[in-house]
């Protein structure tokens, strides 16, 4: 198996963990917070998602499908591609309302559609393309990917936990 098909698979695992994070949770539910300060499990969701879409499209070259779409009004925001979630007050993500489950769905599969897409047409090689050089060392879009998979990935994960939290309470 070549680092392509790796991150293809990995990147392709994503969908179901997300859809079993939140299928069968109330719009109240997704936006519930388990304690003060804490993130819900709809902002997670939002938020991984958007770092993918952010990271992607930038090493693509394109914008982001938040950005050009409708997806921000469907949760009750504005479309700024800067808008990823990091460092958001406690005030910002509770204004992160998703209509329902089935938007954060949506949203998932067409930026983890999108991915998929970019990393079929990579070429081995491609993963040493220094993409940042804000960095010492310089961050390769190999990096910069598996960053991002390990950031959705933990946030998955919380997402996951929150919703064990939420059921049980």
């Amino acid at each position: 198996m070549d680092a392509n098909d790796l991150l293809t698979d990995a990147f392709g695992r994503l969908p179901d963990l997300v859809a079993g994070a939140i299928e069968g949770l109330s719009p109240e539910q997704l936006r519930q917070a388990p304690a003060a300060g804490a993130n819900p499990v709809g902002w997670l969701v939002w938020h991984l998602t958007r770092i993918q879409d952010h990271q992607v499209s930038d090493v693509m070259g394109e914008e982001q499908l938040w950005a050009g779409g409708d997806w921000a009004g469907r949760f009750g925001l504005a479309a700024d591609p800067d808008d990823t979630g990091y460092a958001h007050s406690p005030e910002q993500v509770a204004r992160v309302r998703p209509e329902d489950g089935r938007v954060l769905l949506d949203y998932h599969r067409a930026v983890v559609d999108r991915t998929l897409a970019y990393l079929r047409g990579l070429r081995p090689a491609d993963l040493d393309r220094v993409v940042d050089e804000n960095w010492d060392p310089p961050i390769t879009l190999g990096v910069r990917l598996v960053s991002t998979l390990d950031d959705d990935l933990q946030h998955v994960g919380q997402a996951a936990y929150v919703r064990g939290l939420i059921q049980r309470g």
